[in-house]
């Protein structure tokens, strides 16, 4: 198997294409990335900027380059001697337009008796025979509808007419009537809904690839890239949804004669991924929550609770277990009630129980759930005791859920296997989507696939982690910035020094909130730590996050019901930050009061991740300092011909300090460069310790089997050890002559002090010289 040492995450769309990526191959090899790494390039629908709605899985998108844009990027990248890793999508496709899809036109246009009827997940028997399909503005809106040039046309929708279903002078109620499909208004999506969607996008229908048939009409134009060496390895998008996540990756192993595979697969503290999984590992969520809480000081954990409670005028902070189930809770019953209830009709009538009793409890052990999902039997364990803490949440449901429990670890029924694909849905909107924007004491423990009451590590735990990954998931990949992250790596590392700077933090909030209140405490410390984790930033972005951020907490405002007063409100006080002197001065002192150690922070969780155990992935541009905050934010495009440029100038001896964009730059490219050129460097994985008064604040660890291979030494709490004096008597014994492959300086063996390893940045990665 051929397997990636780094990889480097490209945006493909049609402001950026496959051949763009091609010319750029040059560039990463110089950067030191061993792989490209795309995000989906099958025909999407028209305008996606992300490619996660596949309408077409024949064929490559002609707006993202096409086949030949794939083939210049495979050349351009063998001839570099780079790998392609690409993102597929396997548990949906796009939907929003139908007559884009050929699947689903052919689907609604032929009903039940479609080819493409076994291809996605629908409850003929819920719904009449007919698929609900939640566009109008409401139900009353039939008299909207058109029939134009053999379509039934609904404004801009337009939808495919049955054989025999239309006679001139027919009124398009009636011909609306006779389809195989039903329009109705887009609120019932939340408890009609007959469709399995992705999460509670309806535009985004489930497809059922555990069908033989079906996986290999959706997967042809994959398998060809490795038929013919276009593509190396895949990334699997929320193989979560699959009914059958093991069996897909067996197959997907052998469709692609043992190619590397990775899963977009969020594991909770503590989880580990099935032992059948046929994969290399995860997409590095697991490693990003255990770097960021290297950074985050313990002492501040009961001063920013106390700070909590005074934000949502409450005796004592928020209870994040209690929240989280109260917002999968609000899911379950909200967005998501169309897939509780299609659980619920699968209950054998022979039980005679309650319907309404039976999706309750089945919506109750859902949000009691502490993962994302079972894949029985592993996990089978995890589910009785979710269904036990049910039972104790709601004794009045103790009886259902005592005779439901059989049936959910029942791996051949229906009903566990449609349980396991809904309960990660109402995980993720539960928790990413709503909690994450609730629970908001630091905003840098709040992202995708972390628990946010872990609030930090000592360098120990930290370590233990790293043997454990170096054993059982080596190829897993490592990563601090998605395209899903909620605030990209350099975002949370400046608002991570907020926990050392509790009192400047509470002085800064209490002045921009007399100034420009927000009138939702726990959102305010939200905002303002977005705010000031991407500063500088222009007026659109900042307004763009504070209203989706707002709206996705869902307590002062919401997508669906918009509170326009409060959303005024938001909007002024983003304004104040351009416009009101007093508050830019405000920002302007906080950010440059903790923008040094935010910086330390930012090269410190660099060197670590991508010298740890794992293969690292950089996401595109944060070779420099990105202060993006979540999606679309995130998905802005990068000034390559910058960092093309500011590398060749480190590569002629430009020395930048520390604080210089560059640095970044400087860390990233040494560090890729010599995974890449010297494997013989990264075998093992050994904690190093420092000695000394300042010893707690240094991570290092040397990645040779012997204390002979690459040592990382980096710098934690960077603000807490300024105010204690520095290093000090703070030493790391060499057991070897080295040289820094940040400075070139050398250092015999012996023990040598941090403050002199340390002297120019807050890292140092040292190689044995002899």
């Amino acid at each position: 198997m051929k397997t990636p040492v780094s990889t480097y995450r490209l945006q493909i769309r049609p402001s950026f294409t496959l051949q763009d990526a091609a010319e750029l191959t040059g560039y990463l090899r110089t950067l030191g990335i061993d792989w490209v790494y795309v995000s989906p390039i099958l025909t999407a629908e028209k305008g996606s900027d992300h490619g996660y709605d596949v309408t077409d899985p024949s064929t490559v998108d002609p707006s993202r380059g096409g086949p030949e844009g794939l083939s210049a990027l495979s050349a351009a990248a063998k001839d570099k001697g780079l790998g392609i890793l690409a993102d597929i999508v396997p548990n949906h496709m796009g939907v929003a337009s139908p007559k884009q899809n050929a699947w689903w036109w052919q689907l609604l246009k032929e009903g039940r008796g479609s080819k493409y009827a076994e291809a996605f997940d629908v409850d003929w028997d819920f719904g009449g025979g007919k698929i609900r399909i939640p566009v109008l503005g409401s139900d009353d809106d039939l008299d909207e509808l058109k029939v134009v040039d053999d379509e039934l046309r609904y404004y801009d929708h337009s939808f495919p007419l049955a054989e025999g279903t239309y006679a001139s002078g027919d009124s398009p109620r009636e011909v609306h009537e006779r389809q195989h499909y039903e329009l109705v208004g887009w609120r019932r999506a939340d408890a009609d809904l007959n469709y399995r969607r992705f999460f509670a996008v309806n535009t985004l229908a489930g497809v059922r690839v555990e069908v033989p048939w079906v996986f290999d009409e959706s997967h042809k134009e994959i398998v060809r890239w490795f038929r013919e060496g276009l593509v190396d390895g895949l990334r699997i998008d929320h193989p979560d949804g699959l009914a059958d996540p093991e069996g897909y990756l067996a197959r997907l192993r052998e469709a692609t004669a043992g190619a590397y595979l990775l899963v977009e697969k969020i594991l909770e503290p503590g989880e580990q991924l099935p032992e059948t999984f046929d994969c290399e590992g995860t997409t590095g969520y697991d490693a990003l929550a255990d770097v960021d809480r290297l950074f985050v000081d313990p002492a501040a954990e009961e001063y920013l609770n106390s700070l909590d409670a005074r934000l949502r005028n409450a005796d004592a902070p928020a209870d994040y277990h209690a929240m989280i189930h109260a917002t999968k809770r609000r899911i379950a019953d909200g967005i998501l009630r169309s897939e509780i209830l299609r659980l619920a009709r699968l209950v054998p009538e022979s039980l005679e129980l309650p319907f309404a009793k039976v999706a309750d409890a089945l919506a109750e052990v859902i949000c009691c759930f502490p993962i994302y999902r079972t894949y029985l039997p592993y996990g089978g364990k995890t589910l009785v005791e979710s269904v036990e803490n049910a039972a104790r949440e709601r004794p009045d449901l103790a009886t259902v859920l005592s005779q439901l429990q059989p049936l959910l670890l029942d791996e051949s029924s229906l009903l566990a296997q449609r349980f396991q694909q809904t309960s990660g849905m109402v995980m993720a909107k539960g928790v990413e989507d709503t909690a994450f924007f609730r629970y908001t004491r630091l905003g840098s423990l709040t992202e995708v696939g972390a628990d946010p009451t872990e609030f930090s590590i000592p360098s120990g735990v930290f370590h233990e982690r790293m043997a454990r990954r170096q054993q059982l998931l080596p190829l897993s990949m490592t990563t601090l910035s998605t395209h899903d992250t909620k605030r990209s790596e350099d975002a949370r590392a400046r608002i991570s020094v907020i926990s050392e700077a509790v009192p400047e933090w509470e002085l800064f909030l209490g002045t921009v909130q007399e100034l420009a209140p927000i009138p939702d405490g726990p959102l305010s410390a939200l905002v303002w730590q977005s705010i000031v984790g991407a500063w500088p930033a222009d007026r659109q972005r900042l307004q763009s996050y504070a209203l989706k951020a707002a709206r996705e907490a869902g307590n002062s405002t919401n997508w669906t019901d918009p509170n326009q007063e409060f959303e005024r409100k938001l909007a002024t006080a983003v304004d104040a930050v351009f416009d009101v002197p007093e508050v830019a001065a405000a920002l302007t002192n906080f950010v440059e009061e903790l923008e040094p150690y935010g910086t330390s922070n930012s090269l410190s969780a660099k060197l670590i991740q991508l010298t740890m155990p794992g293969v690292p992935d950089v996401y595109q541009g944060t070779e420099f300092r990105d202060g993006s905050l979540t999606d679309p934010d995130n998905r802005r495009p990068v000034d390559f011909q910058a960092r093309i440029a500011a590398l060749a100038e480190l590569d002629d001896g430009a020395k930048p300090a520390f604080t210089d964009e560059s640095a970044k730059l400087l860390v990233v490219s040494r560090a890729l460069r010599l995974r890449r050129d010297r494997p013989e460097l990264f075998a093992g994985y050994l904690p190093v310790a420092a000695q000394g008064a300042a010893a707690g604040h240094v991570v290092a660890f040397d990645r040779g089997a012997d204390r002979r291979g690459a040592l990382t030494v980096a710098t934690r709490l960077p603000k807490r050890l300024a105010s204690e004096g520095g290093w000090r008597d703070t030493t790391i014994e060499l057991t070897v002559n080295c040289r820094d492959e940040l400075t070139g300086a050398t250092y015999g063996a012996g023990a040598v002090p941090v403050a002199t390893l340390l002297e120019h940045y807050p890292v140092a990665l040292l190689v044995p010289t002899a």
